[in-house]
């Protein structure tokens, strides 16, 4: 076939550079934090950050985004690997986990330098397997102090009022125990105030992904990853909101304007779970074929974006405020918090293959996808569980499919030459052939 192709207008996102300085904003406050006041807590990325709001002016030093941070220096997450291996834990555990002990047993901060910032205590939600252990290795060696909140999983819809009152009861739970611990009095209207911005900057964000289902997408999956990050690691503070905002009315103006992440966009293929952040550049090799990835099932919904519409397909979240759910007390503000956090979809599908098949194959349909690319990942439990039943259920629904095996965040386990000659295998099979530059 021709390897000439149409060629869309393209251009940077004028606001990258905001989204670059929020985000190195962030881990400078996390180093900084002590000096200037505020208190330094600890946790996974899903977490129910929000709660110390009510404590006063506070930081959230989550975890994935961190050992993904170090993932993309092999040399030093190399080190950070060793550093835990070394203790005695095993290789095959997370490797986002395995690269932030490191950096603790090191006691090297990646961003800035210094010494590992030492958290006043550790407040994880724990639906993956490694959450809540993760951070109670961590609090008990740094010497401080502890509180794990259960998130129940399991079938979505099933039981669900029984398992808001159990994660609302524990959350209440938590802040009494803060408060205890810190001698601080607790607000509730911050509480509600942070809580509002959380969801008001996740369902801007799912506003966002869904513009990606114009052709050409408007968005590649490696801004996306750059986007994203900041519904993660600040999504309760106004600032994200309004870059979220800022960001919305950009990425529709694209749409209307018809400008391309890729000008030459002419196959749209989307992945299942992280990629291999060492390794970048596998984006850069499918651009080579006219691919441009739109997006995953990770960075789709690790967020809590996107819910089912009334017509069945997926779009942005309403609100706790658009659906009526009242917040004006502690008890109210927590149950929302609480049904929130169990719809979110990464949640609903842990532990539940068929649940996330359904999930991808409606991101196939509703995104226009033309094949899916799936990164069998050891780095990572609970994305890579169910990973062959998710394939089969894509190839069985006659959606195209490749596979390759690496590590998220661990290069030793990655082989790069081997994984592009199974992306040109699979481009040739779908009837690609390298673009002319």
């Amino acid at each position: 076939m021709s390897t000439t192709v149409k060629r869309y207008i393209t251009k940077p996102l004028e606001c990258w550079a905001k989204a670059k300085e929020l985000r190195l904003e962030y881990y400078r406050q996390v180093s900084e934090a002590k000096s200037q006041g505020k208190l330094l807590v600890t946790g996974s990325g899903d977490s129910v950050v929000t709660l110390p709001a009510g404590l006063g002016d506070y930081v959230f030093f989550q975890g994935e985004p961190y050992g993904a941070s170090i993932a993309m220096d092999p040399a030093f997450s190399e080190e950070c690997c060793e550093a835990v291996e070394a203790r005695g834990f095993a290789r095959d555990l997370c490797a986002y986990m395995r690269n932030f002990w490191g950096s603790m047993f090191l006691n090297k901060y990646y961003f800035g330098g210094g010494g590992f910032p030492r958290p006043d205590f550790g407040l994880p939600g724990g639906f993956c397997d490694t959450h809540i252990k993760w951070y109670q290795v961590v609090c008990e060696y740094l010497g401080v102090p502890f509180f794990g909140i259960d998130i129940p999983v399991g079938v979505p819809g099933q039981n669900e009022e029984a398992k808001v009152a159990y994660l609302a009861a524990e959350m209440n739970e938590a802040i009494e125990w803060m408060k205890k611990l810190t001698g601080r009095d607790y607000d509730d209207q911050k509480l509600i105030e942070a809580a509002r911005n959380e969801f008001k900057s996740s369902a801007l964000w799912g506003e966002v992904l869904v513009c990606n289902q114009a052709i050409p997408a408007p968005l590649d999956q490696r801004q996306i990853f750059t986007l994203y990050i900041l519904s993660l690691l600040r999504r309760q503070e106004k600032e994200t909101v309004r870059f979220y905002e800022m960001l919305l009315d950009e990425v529709k103006d694209r749409v209307k304007e018809g400008i391309a992440a890729l000008a030459t966009e002419r196959y749209r293929a989307m992945e299942d779970s992280q990629p291999p952040w060492y390794f970048l550049e596998i984006y850069k090799y499918l651009e080579k074929y006219g691919v441009v990835v739109v997006g995953s099932h990770y960075s789709f919904f690790l967020g809590g974006t996107l819910s089912r519409m009334a017509d069945g397909s997926l779009g942005p979240p309403r609100t706790p405020d658009q659906l009526g759910w009242p917040m004006q007390t502690r008890e109210e503000v927590l149950r929302a918090l609480a049904r929130w956090y169990i719809r979110k979809p990464t949640i609903q599908c842990f532990g539940l293959p068929e649940v996330k098949s359904r999930q991808m194959i409606e991101l196939v349909k509703g995104w226009y996808i033309d094949g899916v690319i799936m990164h069998l990942n050891r780095g990572c439990e609970g994305t890579a569980m169910g990973q062959m039943e998710n394939r089969l259920a894509l190839l069985k629904a006659g959606i195209p499919l490749m596979t390759y095996e690496g590590n998220m965040a661990d290069r030793r386990e990655f082989d790069q030459v081997q994984t592009l000659k199974r992306i040109d295998a699979f481009m040739e099979s779908q009837g690609l052939s390298m673009l002319e530059v």
